[in-house]
């Protein structure tokens, strides 16, 4: 499992015009789901992305976490993070699972990111969505389970 992690001051996506999830402070979390991913990198991965220390403290530091300081999250189905551009120029995506096995595990990331008290919006699974953020730092980090 992938998760791409942004730390932003407001993040919205729409799907055909209309906004589905929007958050403010926090992390805009673009989640890929590999083939062989099972729970335990649901758990894994969750725990990280709430966990994760990118946010500055009073002196400035990286030092705390989503949960730290009371951020929102907002989740995008994302399979595209597993493409492999190393041949040729059009990616492959085989690397990504296939979406009857990569929702259930998308809404078990979701579910775990709400059971640890971060309040979360989503995108829409295989829908077509316009992501809009603002990049806050800006700092990116990937988080990966293997």
């Amino acid at each position: 499992m992938r998760a791409l992690v942004q730390r932003v001051t407001f993040a919205r996506v729409k799907v055909a015009g209309e906004t589905v999830g929007e958050i403010g402070n926090g992390l805009l979390i673009l989640l890929g789901v590999g083939n062989g991913d099972t729970e335990k990198e649901a758990e894994f991965v969750a725990d990280k992305c709430a966990n994760l220390r990118i946010f500055e403290d009073d002196a400035g530091k990286m030092n705390l976490s989503l949960l730290d300081t009371g951020g929102e999250a907002l989740v995008i189905s994302q399979f595209t993070l597993y493409g492999d551009a190393s041949h040729g120029r059009r990616p492959s995506f085989s690397p990504a699972a296939p979406p009857e096995l990569a929702e259930p595990l998308y809404l078990k990331f979701v579910e775990l990111m709400k059971n640890a008290g971060v309040p979360v919006a989503t995108g829409r699974f295989r829908a077509e969505m316009a992501v809009e953020l603002c990049n806050d730092g800006p700092v990116t980090i990937m988080v990966e389970s293997r």
